[in-house]
């Protein structure tokens, strides 16, 4: 059977405007192309017409046209708002041409000046700048939060990046296009597994031609459908500026292919007919059919119904596929209130809502990008931390004069928080093993102006526990784990966890907490914080750590924290869908007054 890649025609979608889908789609099925994602170790061009125009390019023979079939050059030539290659003649690189090139000239650069791509004026820039970040973090592993800077200079980045992608530049994207590429890319990230399931129910096909699809024309699938059914943006610009991308990027028949599913799409959507996947059966199937309908993990699910139910499940997953929310904490140690940092932000007429848990915290839903310009970050006014963190570090409860080792704290959100809490008076010791997250800790704590207090150790805990044992009043274990609890703010982390992952991070939790718990003076207390919500992260490892270590007692974190948010063990638990922040987890534990307690 034939590729996607090489299919341009209508009779391979199934219904049309009114009608019902010709065969139903099992989600065991549609959910098969997961296996070979991230599988790519490097992004290739998407078009085998640019890849061959890519290595004419790069074996420096610029006196050849482009490589491939007359239809493809016709197509470079004359498609509308197409790549245009503008030849660089031969006494401009040399006699002889780019690939002899004499007085020790770069071969390379000059295969590359071989053909320029002009802009494609006509192509819509998010959509492409959008596709092509989606195909780095889907073939070539990179992280979503990662590629969202917003520097001028990161975008300038980005478009040249997106230009060598493509074979050809798109034009500037402004503030307004920045933040819907963004926007974009989040949401396709998030709803990956229900937009292929739909894909996939719109193609009579087998699992493995979907698998042999092009990655280009996956994403620009992928990114039409969510603009059509999650944004809900006008059909007809979607349909034609998707459908155009297609034929740019790739070729006319893969135009006629996106143009056929979407309409299917649109079709269907106003027919109320759009295929969904069917919640019968045993909690198996229910949970591949829930993991497709809200776009999570089958294997996450499955524990998720497990431990909460399947109505606390869904309200889960419905929370973490929502567009999140940010917090800002106003810095006590620069001298500012919280009604100092609301003034500012009426001042940027940024909309908030004063933190119902934290008297220093105020929340964001859009605005986020004002306030970083405003320089409100830069000159340490305030800082970005979302609530659990700050409850955290409450459970702590720092007091002036405490000596403090915050360990694993990069980039340190919470450290710089405690030290805000000292007035000045005692230390906060920051260890971590990565030395380059340890020097932006360094520089956030005198933006701040807390650089006094806070020293950074470049240890692995496990090292720096046994020569500085019984020095720390109070220690922080804010320790690795899966991120379950954040995976609003983190697009792409629920498809980067595993089930095995789980178990090793469990083993790496105990070894950490037994040599925190060696810095602790007797009498000191040891809190163990995660991201997490799963019980394996966190109740259970506080259950095996005490096990082994009868010098310590758990104590209730009630009084610290809302009465909620108190487990009935007394732990400090926040789950997203209940509170409205982040899901996190902490435990606090003193050590006994003696050295040691005789185990009876």
């Amino acid at each position: 059977m034939a590729s996607l890649g090489t299919l341009g025609s209508m009779a391979h979608l199934v219904g049309a405007s009114g009608s019902s889908l010709t065969r139903s789609v099992s989600t065991s099925e549609a959910s098969q192309h997961e296996r070979k994602l991230l599988g790519m170790q490097r992004i290739t061009c998407s078009s085998r017409n640019y890849g061959r125009e890519r290595e004419q390019r790069q074996s420096g023979n610029s006196s050849e046209r482009p490589q491939g079939n007359a239809r493809d050059v016709r197509r470079i030539k004359q498609a509308p708002g197409a790549t245009k290659w503008t030849r660089i003649e031969d006494r401009e690189l040399g006699e002889g041409g780019a690939g002899r090139r004499g007085n020790g000239g770069d071969e390379r650069r000059d295969a590359r000046r071989a053909f320029i791509p002009r802009t494609a004026t006509n192509i819509s820039s998010h959509r492409a700048v959008a596709v092509v970040r989606l195909m780095r973090i889907e073939e070539g592993g990179a992280f979503v939060d990662v590629l969202s800077g917003e520097g001028d200079s990161s975008w300038a980045d980005e478009m040249a990046y997106v230009g060598r992608t493509l074979g050809f530049r798109v034009p500037e994207l402004d503030l307004r296009g920045r933040r819907l590429v963004t926007d974009v890319v989040a949401g396709v990230v998030r709803w990956k597994r229900y937009l292929d399931f739909l894909i996939f129910s719109f193609f009579k096909l087998d699992v493995r031609d979907y698998d042999r699809m092009e990655p280009l024309l996956r994403q620009i699938l992928r990114v039409g459908l969510y603009e059509l059914i999650k944004l809900e943006m006008p059909p007809h610009a979607v349909l034609n500026e998707t459908v155009q991308l297609a034929k740019v990027a790739l070729r006319a028949g893969a135009g006629n292919l996106v143009n056929g599913l979407l309409r299917a799409v649109v079709s269907h959507q106003d027919a109320g007919t759009l295929p969904v996947p069917v919640l019968e059966g045993d909690q198996r199937s229910r949970a591949r059919a829930l993991a497709t309908i809200h776009s999570h993990p089958v294997w996450m699910v499955r524990m998720w119904l497990t431990q909460f139910g399947e109505e606390e499940t869904v309200r889960l997953m419905e929370c973490n596929n929502q567009r999140p929310t940010f917090s800002l904490r106003a810095n006590s140690a620069r001298g500012v209130s919280r009604q100092d940092l609301i003034a500012e932000l009426d001042k940027l007429e940024v909309s908030h809502m004063e933190s119902p848990y934290l008297p220093d915290f105020v929340r964001l839903s859009i605005g986020m990008q004002d306030v970083l310009r405003s320089g409100l970050l830069q000159n340490g006014s305030i800082a970005v931390q979302d609530e659990s963190a700050g409850l955290v570090v409450s459970v702590v409860d720092a007091q002036p004069g405490d000596t403090i080792i915050d360990c694993c704290a990069a980039p340190g959100g919470k450290a710089l928080n405690l030290a805000s809490r000292l007035n000045g008076q005692g230390k906060i010791v920051a260890v971590d093993v990565n030395e380059g997250r340890l020097r932006i800790l360094t520089e956030a704590a005198e933006q701040q102006g807390v650089g006094d207090v806070v020293s950074s150790c470049h240890y692995d805990l496990r090292d720096y526990a046994a020569k500085a044992a019984g020095t720390a009043d109070r220690v922080l274990l804010d320790a690795p784990c899966s991120g379950l609890g954040v995976l609003s703010k983190r697009a792409d982390l629920r498809w980067r966890r595993s089930p095995e992952e789980m178990t090793q991070l469990a083993e790496l939790q105990d070894s950490l907490l037994d040599a925190a718990a060696l810095l602790v003076k007797p009498g000191g207390v040891l809190v163990y914080s995660t991201c997490s919500i799963e019980a394996n992260e966190n109740s259970e490892r506080v259950a095996a750590f005490l096990s082994r270590n009868r010098e310590f007692t758990a104590e209730n974190v009630e009084g610290f924290v809302p009465p909620s948010m108190v487990s009935a063990e007394g732990f400090f638990v926040s789950f997203p869908h209940r509170h409205g922040i982040d899901g996190a987890f902490a435990a606090r534990m003193r050590r006994s007054c003696e050295d040691a307690v005789q185990i009876q």
